[in-house]
């Protein structure tokens, strides 16, 4: 989890491109680490933050990630930091109680790095990629509805809103229009079919991405929630981060710069004002979070030549007040999960 997506952050044919860091210095030097501290990375991944957290201070580091291969993988990494990594396996909406479980809370800072990671799009069987014909999966966690299931059995209409909200796909009612033709011959069951049939429906132009790009984006936002999970997870370290502590996220496209751009512009006041309120109407709450400096932080032209995937990333942090957390609204929600439907299976 984390580490490197978008669309044009899919691997290119030529075989896998090695995992590096996104805005590593840039998200670490926003966090401040000082000895003692408490500091959570959300998205272990292969661990490139958390090294960096355990080597700026004294610190000690509270580092999830949903994927089980990843918390497998980082085993040494555990031993190595004797005694100051915890690494667990947990989703973001699942922080707080992680944190708190673990003796964490309140946490001096948190880091996100949203999305997928390279590993995760150079293992062939995860099905992340129509780089080869993988099994048509895309599950981090291996477990719940696959890739697979919702094309096979999603309606047409809950299809159509996949491609279109979760990968700003123009041809999102086309593509769904064949997949709901094409799988009353052959169900689809793996990557390559279906990037193939997609190519033939909504061929793009010369010099562009893969025609399958975004729907495949789509596919593994809608598997794996990663937007309702952003969310929720920034809420929740709203709630267990001291006052004080900083928040980091790194996202690398829209999608998610627009839920961590408007999260933290609600909680800072910024997106209200005095102006824009009626007559007699009740103050907007107390900002729980202040945002410095100029943002988004993007990467320098030196790390986009060496790490190409880090061309579309952006890093927004904050420092969090003594101001009790905000509520979730419904605008805040409406950016993170499908429109509600009467019909559908997704």
């Amino acid at each position: 989890m984390g580490k490197g997506r978008g669309a044009d952050q899919i691997p290119a044919d030529d075989g896998p491109v090695r995992h590096v860091p996104v805005l590593l210095r840039e998200a670490v030097e926003a966090l401040r680490p000082r000895d003692g501290g408490r500091y959570l990375d959300g998205t272990f991944g292969a661990g490139g933050y958390t090294r960096a957290l355990l080597a700026a201070a004294d610190t000690k580091v509270l580092a999830l990630d949903r994927d089980p291969t990843a918390i497998v993988a980082g085993a040494d990494l555990v031993l190595e930091a004797r005694g100051r990594l915890t690494l667990v396996e947990a989703r973001f909406s699942q922080l707080e109680d992680v944190a708190r479980a673990q003796g964490f809370a309140p946490l001096d800072g948190a880091v996100f790095d949203i999305g997928v990671s390279s590993m995760q799009f150079d293992e062939i069987e995860r099905g992340f990629s129509f780089r080869g014909d993988g099994p048509l999966d895309m599950r981090m966690e291996g477990r719940g509805l696959s890739a697979a299931d919702i094309v096979n059995e999603a309606d047409e209409e809950t299809l159509a809103d996949i491609f279109y909200f979760y990968g700003e796909e123009r041809a999102a009612r086309r593509i769904a229009r064949a997949i709901a033709h094409d799988r009353k011959l052959a169900p689809f069951a793996s990557t390559k079919p279906l990037a193939e049939m997609i190519a033939r429906v909504a061929p793009g132009r010369p010099n562009d991405i893969h025609p399958a790009t975004k729907s495949f984006q789509a596919l593994r936002i809608a598997v794996n929630d990663e937007l309702g999970e952003l969310l929720d997870g920034l809420a929740a370290a709203e709630r267990v981060l001291a006052e004080g502590g900083r928040l980091a996220v790194v996202t690398f496209h829209s999608l998610e710069d627009r839920i961590v751009k408007q999260f933290l512009a609600e909680r800072s006041g910024r997106g209200e004002t005095g102006s824009r309120r009626l007559p007699g109407e009740a103050a907007p709450p107390p900002a729980s979070f202040v945002c410095e400096g100029r943002q988004p932080v993007a990467p320098t032209r030196e790390e986009t030549q060496v790490n190409p995937r880090a061309r579309s990333a952006k890093l927004r942090c904050a420092t969090r007040t003594a101001a009790p957390p905000m509520p979730l609204g419904e605008k805040l929600s409406r950016l993170a999960r499908l429109p509600v439907r009467d019909k559908g299976k997704v």
